[in-house]
């Protein structure tokens, strides 16, 4: 779906951003513009920022718990 209509940006190239390395709004900013122009999808580019590093974040927790130290 697109988040930013004056540039085009659809929730994909803030998720792949994001898969890129970007780990703030600003840096999505930074490599996107979203949110540079008018300013509407400004609230829901920060939202889809936070939503996907929580899930990165997650991911990553359950990933390192898949092995242990054997005692």
């Amino acid at each position: 779906m697109y988040v930013c209509l004056c540039l085009g940006i659809t929730d994909q190239d803030i998720r792949q951003s994001i898969a890129d390395g970007a780990s703030s709004v600003k840096q999505v900013r930074e490599q996107l513009g979203a949110g540079s122009q008018c300013g509407k999808c400004a609230m829901h580019t920060r939202q889809l920022v936070r939503d996907e590093l929580e899930l990165l974040k997650q991911s990553t927790a359950s990933e390192t718990q898949l092995f242990y130290e054997a005692s």
